[in-house]
């Protein structure tokens, strides 16, 4: 048999070139720290002047402060001399494979995480690997969307993106003394990402897509809930109203809820019923976290609970970010909702009067239950993460894994009347 010798000297060369890249300095500064509080302010409102909420000064000191047990929080600074030019928010987390996957109830996606989880263990019974690992992840995991990295305004991502890969491989390393972090995750990227993004191959990265985060727009002329629900095709609009119906026969009322502390208890009860159901479940936020939140977002929170005499069977949470409403955390009572009531629904459509209230011109809903969220004119926005194993091999093994992460296709549904 003939060797293919040029190509494997072109492919061994490229090899040689990428290693080169991802082990020569960018010629940036970088500032890290393990508590937000410990960089300079001005300097991380200037890299974060243009982004979310989420990086804002005041929410990472909330998250530090209500952080889930099993998280501590990383940050980093980029200059350019002495200009900040992007900001990172990353975390480290030590998760189990018991808590990191819970098959749904699609068979086809069942069979791939199952096929995923056999080939993960088998993988790391080879190597040596404990399932208990501390993972590296740029982002939120209490959030979704591109909470972890930010740009100053007027820079290019493109040619930050190579320095974003260096402040994490940086961060990494100094986790040594703390304990070994092997595997480097940057999550929630979305088409406004790309090209930049693209650059982390050239770092080892591989993306993965997850499923889509589901996001209604909102037309400029929608004031209230009744226009928007103008615009609805009498076919959905009658269903959307149906759901307040069978709620209010069953005497289940919904209510604004401004102060969350007292409740703090029966709402995170009703978040973990809703949590223990989720496939991925990495971090879990404590009781104290809503009302905190509630507190940092002020006149740009909403809450709204389910109730039936005087008892809270469920709660759903919108948070403002920018001209963005992100409905947040919800929670209902599973036992109550089998029997009939459309509590989930009712507290998802509670989300289109928060949003329009807030003034927002978008309604971000998240990546779980598609098909309801379609059914309320919200449309999918693909989203990608990138991961990186230190470990040349397994990275070359995670690369298949990636393949085989499964997600749900967003089903095709425009409630809204034709435009005359």
């Amino acid at each position: 048999m003939k060797f293919p010798v040029p190509r494997l000297v072109t492919r061994v060369s490229a090899a040689r070139d990428r290693h080169f890249e991802r082990h020569r300095s960018t010629g940036l500064g970088f500032a890290f720290a393990e508590r937000i509080g410990y960089l300079d302010a001005a300097a991380w409102a200037a890299a974060t002047t243009a982004s979310s909420l989420f990086l804002s000064r005041e929410y990472l000191q909330l998250a530090e402060h209500h952080a889930p047990s099993n998280l501590t929080h990383r940050y980093a600074l980029i200059f350019r001399e002495d200009f900040p030019v992007a900001a990172l928010a990353a975390q480290i987390v030590t998760v189990e494979g018991g808590r990191m996957m819970r098959p749904p109830a699609r068979p086809e996606v069942v069979a791939k995480r199952r096929l995923l989880e056999r080939a993960v263990k088998a993988s790391a019974r080879r190597l040596g690997e404990n399932v208990r690992e501390r993972v590296l992840v740029c982002g939120n995991l209490l959030t979704w969307g591109r909470h972890g990295v930010a740009f100053a305004p007027g820079e290019d991502p493109a040619i930050l993106w190579p320095a974003v890969a260096e402040a994490l491989y940086r961060m990494r390393r100094a986790e040594k003394l703390l304990g070994d972090t092997s595997l480097v995750v940057v999550k929630d990227m979305g088409p406004t990402d790309q090209p930049g993004v693209e650059s982390l191959r050239g770092f080892s990265y591989r993306p993965a897509e997850t499923d889509p985060d589901m996001v209604l727009e909102l037309a400029p002329a929608w004031r209230s809930l009744d226009d928007y629900l103008a615009r609805l095709d009498a076919k959905y609009r009658n269903a959307f109203k149906q759901v307040f119906k069978k709620l209010a026969e069953a005497g289940v009322t919904l209510e604004p809820l401004t102060d969350l502390a007292p409740h703090a208890g029966r709402l995170h009860e009703l978040y973990l019923a809703v949590q223990a159901n989720a496939s991925l479940r990495p971090v879990t936020a404590p009781a104290s976290y809503l009302p905190a939140l509630a507190q940092c977002a002020g006149g740009g929170f909403r809450c709204t609970v389910a109730r039936r005499e005087g008892e809270i069977l469920g709660f759903i949470t919108t948070v403002r970010d920018g001209d963005l409403a992100v409905g947040y955390h919800i929670g209902f009572d599973r036992a109550v909702a089998e029997t009939g009531i459309p509590l989930y629904l009712g507290l998802l459509q509670t989300t289109v009067p928060h949003a329009l209230e807030l003034g927002c011109r978008r309604l971000s809903l998240g990546r779980t239950a598609l098909e309801p969220k379609a059914r309320i004119g919200a449309k999918p926005v693909p989203m990608h993460f990138w991961a990186r194993h230190k470990n040349p091999a397994v990275n070359l093994v995670l690369r298949r894994f990636l393949g085989l992460v499964p997600h749900d296709e967003p089903p095709e549904r425009n409630p809204f009347k034709a435009e005359k």
